[in-house]
């Protein structure tokens, strides 16, 4: 596998990453309201009208599956371009990209930004400092995303298994 086009892969999917997070969250922070700590969702729903925000809801299923099929069909594309030669290279460099960005959302996009950036707090949230700063939440978000992403890492590696190799 040649490791400068894993690399550039890895940096250009962390790009595309955070521009598909962070521009409809700064847009209209409420797009991502099922990703907010329930406290500050309760806060949100003591001022403005409650909307489904819980992660199993058919609105949050079909933007998150959306998001999953588009990325499955990215990483056929990324492991092809990084030669992977059968379905454990495959698998490695797509789940070693997926856990790359999962951490790069909870260390930095969450940690700094979303902590920090007035931009993204939810209308009479803006006060929940503590709330905007809670680490374990975001790091066991992360290790949700780490488990959910091995079902589309598996399923990619699979397919490019069966037809490239």
């Amino acid at each position: 596998m040649n490791w400068t086009v894993i690399i550039l892969e890895t940096v250009i999917a962390t790009i595309a990453f955070t521009l598909m997070v962070m521009i409809p969250l700064v847009k209209n922070p409420v797009w991502w309201i099922h990703d907010y700590p329930e406290d500050i969702q309760e806060e949100y729903f003591k001022t403005h009208e409650r909307i489904p925000s819980k992660f199993f809801t058919k609105t949050v299923l079909i933007k998150k599956g959306l998001a999953t099929l588009f990325i499955l069909v990215l990483m056929l594309g990324l492991m092809k371009l990084a030669g992977a030669y059968n379905f454990w290279s495959a698998l490695g460099l797509s789940y070693g990209i997926w856990t790359f960005i999962d951490w790069y959302d909870c260390f930095f996009l969450d940690w700094i930004l979303f902590a920090n950036m007035k931009a993204v707090r939810l209308p009479g949230t803006e006060h929940m400092d503590k709330a905007y700063h809670n680490k374990k939440y975001h790091f066991v978000q992360s290790l949700w995303g780490m488990l959910i992403g091995l079902i589309p890492c598996l399923i990619g590696s699979g397919i490019y298994a069966w037809l490239c190799c």
